[in-house]
């Protein structure tokens, strides 16, 4: 193996050709602009139930949720299918969302009411002899503490999102709702395979999630750590 005695950037350009790309790229951006923000909204809620308010069946329907975590995606896909099928929801721009949420919701939630048990109850308490309501207290006192931990939940989950592949694979057919992990099987047929395009392909759906992971790296065993030490 040696250095290519001509760099080229043909490989780029033809991966760029290969396939809808563009459309593609917008159903991957799609599906995690939308999704992330209701992961952090819906653990971040479920989370400050869990770590605050006592109530009957609270640690089973705790477990409930965090056995969500043990769950193989591919042990579902063909009764998710099914029901997708039943339910008319099959092929559209955005029935990717729902799994999305639901298979993600499990960590987070766990990394939330972690979190928010680190926090301490002086906080609320003060900002309840303020005269805060309990919503104005949980969305403009708490939430902004729990950034850390924010950062955390949407790089996992944007990485989940953009990298996932079973479930745009089986619950969408059209190829104009096709994600970049579909988009580059396009680079394989049936007897041949296209590797120096695949390779520029991987590249090219790589590119973002590593450049993610330079700039926020350090933000994950932050937020996965800052709430270890109750206040």
């Amino acid at each position: 193996m040696s250095l290519p005695s001509s760099p080229t950037l043909e490989n780029y350009v033809n991966a760029f050709n290969i396939g809808n790309i563009g459309s593609a790229i917008f159903s991957s951006l799609l599906n995690t602009i939308i999704t992330v923000p209701l992961i952090i909204l819906c653990a971040f809620v479920i989370g400050y139930f869990f770590s605050r308010i006592e109530f009957k069946g609270k640690k089973i329907m705790m477990v409930l949720f965090l056995s969500g975590m043990m769950i193989p995606i591919h042990a579902l896909l063909v009764p998710l299918f099914v029901q997708f099928k039943w339910m008319g929801m099959l092929d559209t721009r955005f029935t990717l969302i729902l799994p999305y949420i639901a298979f993600h919701l499990p960590v987070a939630i766990f990394l939330f009411d972690s979190f928010i048990k680190g926090i301490s109850r002086e906080i609320e308490e003060a900002a309840y002899m303020d005269g805060s309501s309990f919503d104005y207290t949980m969305f403009r006192v708490i939430f902004p503490i729990c950034l850390p931990i924010m950062s955390t939940v949407a790089i996992l989950s944007i990485l989940g999102t953009w990298n996932e592949f079973s479930f745009a694979l089986v619950l969408n057919k059209s190829s104009e709702l096709f994600t970049l992990p579909i988009w580059l099987t396009f680079f394989s047929g049936q007897h041949t395979t296209d590797y120096t395009g695949k390779i520029a392909g991987l590249v090219l759906t790589s590119l973002p999630i590593i450049v993610m992971y330079l700039f926020f790296s350090n933000k994950i065993m932050t937020g996965m750590t800052a709430g270890a030490v109750k206040g």
